[in-house]
């Protein structure tokens, strides 16, 4: 794949013979696509073809960030979803279209259906909500502007975030860490140099949500995904909460990427898990 600016990556598939639905799937915060697999090789054997889109700076991109190299939501929102977008319409043609995301992913595919509302059908959300600190319980909350107002001052004193380095995502674009912790310390979803209003445009987003929930997870807690939904105008939202004997794993936030049969269980609303199909392995390179 290749965006309009030069950007080059990998969009990793697993598609199923007869597909029913097509999921362009959406990353956590400093997670490589590749981590991802297992989940779309579970929705695959029920039906769901599934594309997981690379965050700039991860896995196959070709961009790591940098004080020379940085960039903001604007660029994923307007310059490289789109061309992942494109790519799995080619692929699948008139196939009913998902678009959902893990943590910061799941963010930024409502973010994405407000500027483009014809992307997908329907929302998928898992172990995701908005970052305000407001929308987290005490004593947690009290200790979020904190820690919002200090990664963007490390990130822009070293020139990207060493979040590998201090144990929070990967290592990323000091203006991406910008535009997160503002929505973190103001409540309002916003990127540098996008024309359009974002926290408007998300009111206007009608698709139907349909999210997980995990029980242990405190940097997804029930209340921050509460606070997300309450900026859609979604018509019905199907939310599942999954307990670490649902799934085989520690309820938190990563753990079920291990153990996801439970997880694409819940997002197909407890269709069979026990249907087989032949599943094809795809992957557009960053030559294409």
């Amino acid at each position: 794949m290749q965006g309009p600016d030069g950007h080059r990556w990998s969009l990793a598939g697993r598609v199923p013979a007869q597909p029913h639905a097509a999921l362009l799937w959406l990353p956590a915060l400093g997670v490589a696509a590749k981590h991802y697999l297992p989940f779309a090789d579970a929705l695959a054997l029920e039906g769901v073809a599934v594309y997981v889109h690379e965050w700039r700076g991860h896995g196959t991109s070709d961009l790591r960030a940098s004080r020379e190299c940085d960039w903001g939501y604007r660029e994923p929102l307007v310059l490289d979803l789109p061309a992942s977008e494109a790519a799995l319409a080619a692929d699948l043609p008139g196939t009913m279209r998902v678009i959902g995301g893990h943590s910061l992913g799941g963010q930024l595919a409502c973010c994405r259906m407000a500027l483009a509302p014809g992307a997908a059908q329907r929302i998928w959300l898992v172990a995701s909500g908005a970052p305000y600190w407001r929308a987290f319980p005490a004593p947690r909350r009290l200790l979020l502007p904190l820690a919002y107002r200090f990664l963007p001052w490390l990130a822009f004193r070293r020139g990207a975030l060493p979040g590998r380095a201090i144990g929070f995502g990967g290592n990323e674009a000091r203006s991406l860490i910008r535009d997160w912790a503002r929505t973190g310390l103001a409540g309002r979803y916003a990127a540098a140099g996008l024309e359009a209003d974002l926290e408007a445009a998300l009111g206007r987003v009608s698709a139907p949500v349909d999210a997980v929930l995990l029980r242990d997870d405190w940097l997804a807690p029930a209340s921050s995904l509460r606070f997300l939904l309450s900026k859609l105008e979604a018509p019905g939202d199907t939310l599942t909460t999954l307990g670490a004997q649902d799934l085989g794993v520690p309820a938190d936030h990563f753990a079920w990427m291990r153990q996801p049969a439970a997880v694409a269980a819940a997002l197909l609303g407890g269709e069979s898990a026990g249907s087989t199909q032949a599943v094809a392995t795809s992957s557009r390179s960053s030559a294409a």
